[in-house]
């Protein structure tokens, strides 16, 4: 190779990394702006009961107390969702180490069943996971896999009213595993809502209540961190409109594909 074609290849490895780099800070970017979005609910919650209890709005020292430990509990949530998002982050850049291993998918699968079929059951939807062959087998972190599945049904869970939720394989071939995941409501619950500020003025300790029961992590955002664990894995993560495939009726499908072997890219 003569002088001037290393520079050209030293060119083009120079493009490749400064694209690579500015992915990375776009994702980056939005990865923030979507944190930042997702907390500003809750917090607002916390800011809402100090000032009914700083504007002596409370009936009683009773009530008083009470809004108190409410907004503690408000507090609590608020940093087991920091803690969510700061782990998937460690873990994507590498600060929390992975531990991959063989697993068989037929024992996610029954473990997934195990965490959410009664889940399922309370809200009254139909919860119908295939388990696969025992032979196949996808290489992964277990405890991420298994929280990253769980993850997305839980949130179809909160977001469906009636349905079916339906865990399958759809391919294998000599280097991944693909797995869909179907959800009988529209692609819509799953994309980023507007944040709603809360206004405690007027509402009773139940409303309150009820409010700070319902702080959690968003359907998209959860989407979001399953889709960042699993491409630390190797894997990736698409969600679908299949509702044209569903006779009309709404249906998302959420696309898993995981490596099947240690070597593969």
């Amino acid at each position: 190779m003569n002088e001037i074609d290393e520079l050209k290849e030293e060119l083009k490895q120079a493009q490749l990394a400064y694209q690579m780099a500015a992915q990375m800070s776009q994702f980056k970017a939005g990865f923030l702006a979507r944190t930042s979005h997702e907390l500003r609910s809750p917090l607002s919650g916390m800011i809402g009961l100090h000032q009914l209890i700083l504007a002596d709005l409370c009936e009683s020292p009773e009530e008083q107390k009470e809004f108190i430990a409410q907004a503690y509990k408000s507090a609590l949530k608020l940093l087991k969702l920091i803690d969510e998002i700061v782990a998937v982050s460690k873990t994507e850049y590498g600060s929390n180490r992975l531990n991959p291993e063989s697993l068989q998918l037929a024992e996610i699968f029954t473990e997934i069943d195990r965490l959410t079929h009664l889940q399922a059951a309370n809200r009254n939807l139909k919860l119908a996971i295939v388990t696969p062959d025992p032979q196949i087998v996808v290489y992964a972190d277990r405890s991420r896999l298994i929280q990253l599945i769980f993850n997305i049904i839980d949130s179809g869970i909160s977001l469906m009213k009636t349905g079916t939720i339906e865990l399958s394989i759809s391919q294998v071939t000599s280097s991944r595993v693909t797995f869909e995941i179907d959800l009988e409501c529209p692609i819509a619950l799953w994309q980023e809502q507007e944040t709603i500020e809360p206004n405690f003025e007027g509402k009773d300790l139940g409303e309150i209540r009820q409010f700070l029961q319902e702080i959690s992590l968003s359907a998209n955002m959860k989407l979001l961190l399953s889709k960042t664990l699993l491409e630390t894995m190797g894997g990736s993560l698409e969600i679908l409109d299949c509702t044209h495939q569903n006779d009309g009726q709404p249906l998302t499908r959420i696309v898993l594909s995981c490596k099947k072997n240690q070597d593969n890219n």
